[in-house]
C-alpha cells in the first residue's frame, strides 16, 4: 500500500480545504473546536453545502450520487475536515439507511429517499435498540402487522441519537412471531409525522439532549415503506451495521484529539513544570499514539479492500472496538491532565451562550462533560463484547 499522496491528491487536498474556508461558518467551526453542543441547524448548514457540492455521500457509488472518490481522497477528506474542525457528518441517511435503500430497496424507493439523502434536505434517525433488547438486537419486540395496504406498527425504540430533529426513521420491526428471531424480522421506513409515533427525550450526563425514547401507537406505514422482502430485515440490519462500526473508529477526530491533549499537557502545570515534560504522563501520551497509529494503517487496509470493490466485513468489528477505546482513554487523559479543575462539572457551558462561570482554564470546562458521554461509544453500534463475539467466530472461525 502506498502512503505517500501523489501531485493529484495534493490538489485535491487543497481544494478541500479551499471548499472547507468557503464554506464553513466560523462560529460553526468555533463549537467544534471547543466541544460545544451543535444545533440541527449548524450541522444542515454544513452539510447542505456538502450536499450541493457532491461530496456529502462520499461512500456511495457513483451511479447513486457518490462523488466517485479513491480511498486515498476519502481518507483525506476526512482528516482534512477533523483538523479544520468541521462538524462530523450525521450517518444516518448518508452512512446507514442510504447504503441499505440503495442495496436492498426497489428503483421507486430509490428515486423517493435517496435525493433527500445526498442533498440534506430530510434528517433521518435509526430505530434499532429497544428497552429489552440492545446487544441481543434479534430479541426486539416492536411488532408490525400488515392489514391490507399498510403495516400497524406497535412498540418502542430507545436511544433514538437526535431523533427529535429526525422526519424518518428505520426501523426494525418483527412482523412474524412464530418464526425465529432473526427470520421473523423486517426492515421499514416510518415517516415520523405519522399519527401515533411520540419522542421523549433522555438527558445525557453532559446535560445534552442528544436521543431520546420512541413509541409507536397503531402507527400506519403503507407496504411500499418495506425494504426488500418481509421477514430479512435481518440482513440488511447486519449490513447496515458493518457500514456503521467501521465510522465508529473516529481516526481522525482521535488524531484531532491527541493534538489537543498535547496542548493541554503543554499548559498544565505539574510541579513547576509543563505536564508534558513528566516523563509517566508523556509515555501515556505516546502509547496512545501508537495504539492511534496502528488503528489508522487498519481501517486504511479495509478501506483499500473497498476500492477494490469490497465491502465492509466483520473485520470493522476491530475498528470499532479499538476505535472506542482509544477515545475514551483520550478523555481519560484529559480529565488526568486537568486535575480539580474537571471538578466543577458545569455541562451547561457546552451550549453556546451559557450563562455559567468558568472554572479554571477554557479548555478544562469540556474535560468532565466530554470523559461521561464518550463512556457509551464502547457501547452503541454493538458493544465491544459483541465485536469480540464475531471476531471470534466470523475472522478467527472458533
Amino acid at each position: 500500500m502506498d502512503l505517500n499522496f501523489t501531485e493529484a491528491d495534493q490538489k485535491f487536498r487543497a481544494e478541500v480545504v479551499d471548499f472547507i474556508k468557503t464554506n464553513l461558518p466560523a462560529e460553526i467551526a468555533d463549537k467544534v473546536k471547543h466541544g460545544k453542543h451543535l444545533s440541527k441547524d449548524d450541522h444542515m448548514r454544513w452539510q447542505q453545502a456538502l450536499g450541493r457540492k457532491g461530496w456529502l455521500v462520499a461512500s456511495w457509488p457513483k451511479k447513486h450520487g457518490g462523488p466517485g472518490w479513491t480511498a486515498t481522497q476519502k481518507y483525506i477528506f476526512d482528516n482534512v475536515c477533523a483538523e479544520m474542525n468541521c462538524p462530523p457528518i450525521i450517518p444516518f441517511g448518508t452512512k446507514m439507511v442510504g447504503p441499505v435503500i440503495y442495496t436492498f430497496g426497489n428503483e421507486e424507493q430509490k428515486q423517493r429517499f435517496l435525493p433527500g439523502i445526498r442533498e440534506s434536505t430530510v434528517w433521518w434517525c435509526q430505530g434499532y435498540s429497544e428497552p429489552g433488547s440492545g446487544s441481543d438486537l434479534a430479541s426486539l419486540k416492536t411488532r408490525a402487522v400488515r392489514e391490507g395496504d399498510h403495516y400497524i406498527v406497535n412498540g418502542s425504540k430507545t436511544w433514538t441519537t437526535l431523533g427529535q430533529y429526525a422526519e424518518w426513521i428505520f426501523c426494525l420491526v418483527r412482523t412474524d412471531v412464530n418464526a425465529k428471531q432473526q427470520e421473523g424480522i423486517s426492515f421499514l421506513l416510518i415517516d415520523m409525522k405519522s399519527p401515533g409515533v411520540e419522542v421523549q427525550p433522555i438527558i445525557m450526563a453532559d446535560g445534552g439532549h442528544e436521543v431520546n425514547s420512541v413509541f409507536f401507537t397503531d402507527v400506519k406505514v403503507p407496504v411500499e415503506n418495506l425494504i426488500g422482502k418481509e421477514g430479512e430485515g435481518w440482513t440488511y440490519a447486519k449490513f447496515l451495521l458493518a457500514n456503521e462500526r467501521s465510522g465508529i473508529a473516529a481516526v481522525p477526530q482521535s488524531k484531532r484529539g491527541v493534538e489537543s491533549l498535547k496542548r493541554i499537557a503543554a499548559s498544565e502545570q505539574q510541579d513547576g513544570k509543563p505536564l508534558i515534560q513528566d516523563g509517566a504522563f508523556r509515555d501515556k501520551i505516546a502509547d496512545l499514539e501508537i495504539q492511534l497509529q496502528a488503528l489508522e494503517f487498519t481501517e486504511l487496509r479495509i478501506l483499500s479492500s473497498e476500492a477494490a470493490g469490497g465491502a465492509p466485513g466483520p473485520e470493522v468489528s476491530f475498528l470499532k472496538i479499538r476505535g472506542s477505546e482509544i477515545q475514551q482513554r483520550i478523555t481519560e487523559l484529559a480529565v488526568e491532565a486537568v486535575g480539580y479543575y474537571a471538578n466543577p462539572y458545569l455541562p451547561g457551558l457546552l451550549w453556546q451562550g451559557s450563562n455559567e462561570e468558568p472554572v479554571g482554564p477554557a479548555y478544562a470546562t469540556t474535560a468532565a462533560p466530554r470523559y461521561f458521554n464518550v463512556r457509551k461509544t464502547s457501547i452503541y453500534g454493538g458493544s465491544n463484547e459483541i465485536q469480540k463475539n464475531i471476531i471470534a467466530k466470523m475472522v478467527l472461525g472458533l
